[in-house]
Formats: structure tokens, C-alpha cells, sequence
């Protein structure tokens, strides 16, 4: 069983807050503003086997307070260390206090070298600049995942703190089935803005990719070089026939005059590493079409859209698409249509 780190809230392991707990009239030292008297909160240990590697073994009864009433933890298919965070931070009476939890954890993230500031491992769409990356090693009859990263922004840098030791020791299976919506179950989103939430959701989509990559080159003993964005493909002027690397589309040939169509091909190739992807532009067919910005920019205000990849495994047509809208952002706000159909490779 995986050992797990002692978690921090406001300064105070959980241990230590269980502990005062336990002594009358200590019990609210940590929190700010302390709710009406209630019973004191109990935060289980993280090396109990509720929290162990097998989370089938997890028990279904975590006490009410710790639980979201909205969001039901056991369907997010959380990692031990992520599900003991979740239930931390949803605990956690004020936002301010997360806030600062979250700056704490920032404090605590390990330094890394300018070697892993590098454009391959660059997380696009956050509002601060956000690198992180993995190295894979052999454990029993799996290989896990360990991440390391940095960013220049400091509530950016706690988000990252969360997810590089949440997911880090586990599975590339296990990372993939995490459902991005802990972070509303842990009320962390309550002190995010639209900006920040579509940096944070890049980042989890970045490292499950990371993840997958790092143990088929680890399996391999083979370092593929990284795709060089000089590489031109020679694609079709409005669908996408791009090169491929490994089976996964690395690049396009831009359309001059097309800077929407650009923008969306290269969004989405480089946080889903699409095995296809074909953007077609049916601006023409509806010519001049009100409340559309992008048609008044630059002629461009439909699109339909075909993309394979395996980061749409597990989740459902309607996040298929709302993971595509919010890792385009702004664009979104200029085109009047886009039809889409995103599916898995097993469903090809």
C-alpha cells in the first residue's frame, strides 16, 4: 500500500487538527470563523485502508461533513491522495482559508530545473505560465507516474502542487479516469475565475496525456524526439490531413487568412494529441450570418469537427464537448457554430 504524505490545512497536518480535535475548546483553533458548535471534524488517517491502492476496497462511508451534497465522490474515480485532498479542502469552512491553502502548497513544491522549462512541456490556456512533466517507473507488475513542474503564478502553482501529488505514484489508468469535477467537490472552484478553471482543467489534461507517454517510452526504452512545429504537413486547405508522429497528429499547414481555423487546430493538437482531427470551415454556406464576431474579423463563423483521441476515454459525449469549449476559450465566443464529433479509438 502506498504510503501517503501528511496533508497540510493552514498550516496544521491533518493529524495535528485531528489531535485537537480531541482536546475540549481546540477544536476550531485552525479555522477563522468557526461554524455553530457542532461535533468536532474527524479526518481519518491517509494510511487507513480505505485509502489504499485498490480503490475498490475504499469504504463508502466518509463522515457526512466531508462529503459534497451535490457531487458523489466514488464517481469521480479519485486517487487515494486526491480523494483524502478533496475531503480536506470541502471541509475547510471559508474560501480564504483555501486560498491559503492552496499558497501553502505552492511554498511546498519541489524547484526544477530549467530543463523542464521547455516548450514541449509548456500547459497551454492558463492564465500564468505552467510547466510540468513525468518520469515513469517500474513498480511490481505496474508502472506509475512521477511529476515535477513549476509556474510562475502562485494560486497557479498551488493548483499544480494538488494535482503533482495527487496523481503522482499512480497508474496511467488510474490518472485517466479522474474526473476533473473534484475540484468543485472540494469548493476549490469557488475561488477560481472562468480564467483560472480553464488553466487548471489544461493541466489535468496535459498530465494524463504525460502520463500515457511516459510508460509507453519507459516500456519501450525508446525517448522519442519532440515534435518540431517547423514540421510542415501537407494538408488540405479546408480539412486537416496533417503529419502524424506515433499515430498522433503533430501538425497542419495554417491557412493564410484563417487565423480562427488556425487557432483551433492548434489548441486542440496540442492538449489532446489527437490520433485524427478534421476541422472543415462552413463559413461560406452561411455568408454574412448576424452576431458573429469572427465573421466580422475574418469570414469565419461556422465549423464542424471530427477528432479521435484518447483523452475522451471515460468521459461522456456532453464532457467530450465541454472539455473541446473550454480548451478553445475565447474562440468559442466568435464562432456562431461548431458541430462536433469526438470519439475515443475504440469507437472508431
Amino acid at each position: 500500500m502506498r504510503r501517503t504524505k501528511p496533508f497540510i490545512i493552514a498550516g496544521i497536518p491533518i493529524a495535528g487538527i485531528v489531535a485537537l480535535a480531541r482536546q475540549p475548546g481546540t477544536a476550531a483553533a485552525w479555522a477563522p470563523t468557526p461554524p455553530a458548535p457542532t461535533r468536532p471534524l474527524a479526518f481519518r488517517s491517509p494510511s487507513s485502508s480505505s485509502y489504499s491502492r485498490n480503490l475498490s476496497q475504499r469504504s463508502p462511508s466518509l463522515p457526512t461533513q466531508l462529503r459534497s451534497s451535490s457531487i458523489d465522490l466514488d464517481s469521480l474515480h479519485l486517487t487515494p491522495e486526491l480523494l483524502m485532498m478533496t475531503d480536506a479542502f470541502s471541509a475547510i469552512p471559508d474560501e480564504k482559508t483555501r486560498h491559503k491553502q492552496l499558497l501553502y502548497m505552492a511554498s511546498k513544491l519541489p524547484d526544477v530545473d530549467d530543463s523542464v522549462r521547455i516548450p514541449e512541456n509548456k500547459v497551454p490556456g492558463c492564465l500564468s505560465t505552467v510547466h510540468v512533466d513525468c518520469k515513469a517507473e517500474k513498480k511490481g507488475d505496474d508502472y506509475v507516474v512521477q511529476y515535477f513542474g513549476d509556474s510562475d503564478g502562485l494560486l497557479t502553482k498551488g493548483l499544480l502542487a494538488l494535482l503533482v501529488r495527487g496523481l503522482s505514484g499512480c497508474t496511467p489508468e488510474e490518472i485517466n479516469a479522474v474526473d476533473p469535477q473534484f475540484i468543485q467537490a472540494a469548493k476549490i472552484s469557488q475561488s477560481l475565475t472562468p480564467g483560472r478553471n480553464n488553466g487548471f482543467l489544461n493541466m489535468l489534461v496535459v498530465m494524463k496525456k504525460k502520463a500515457v507517454e511516459a510508460v509507453e517510452k519507459e516500456k519501450s526504452g525508446v525517448i522519442p524526439a519532440p515534435a518540431d512545429s517547423s514540421d510542415a504537413a501537407n494538408g488540405d486547405t479546408s480539412e486537416d490531413t496533417a503529419n502524424s508522429t506515433n499515430g498522433i497528429v503533430t501538425s497542419f499547414d495554417p491557412i493564410e487568412g484563417k487565423p480562427m481555423y488556425n487557432a483551433i487546430l492548434s489548441k486542440l493538437m496540442t492538449v489532446l494529441k489527437p490520433m485524427s482531427i478534421t476541422l472543415t470551415d462552413n463559413s461560406s454556406q452561411h455568408a454574412e450570418h448576424g452576431g458573429s464576431k469572427g465573421w466580422a474579423e475574418s469570414g469565419e463563423s461556422h465549423f464542424s469537427l471530427e477528432v479521435v483521441a484518447e483523452a475522451f476515454e471515460g468521459l461522456s459525449l456532453v464532457k467530450r464537448h465541454k472539455l473541446i469549449y473550454m480548451l478553445l476559450g475565447d474562440i468559442m465566443q466568435k464562432i456562431h457554430a461548431l458541430e462536433i464529433k469526438a470519439k475515443t479509438p475504440s469507437e472508431v
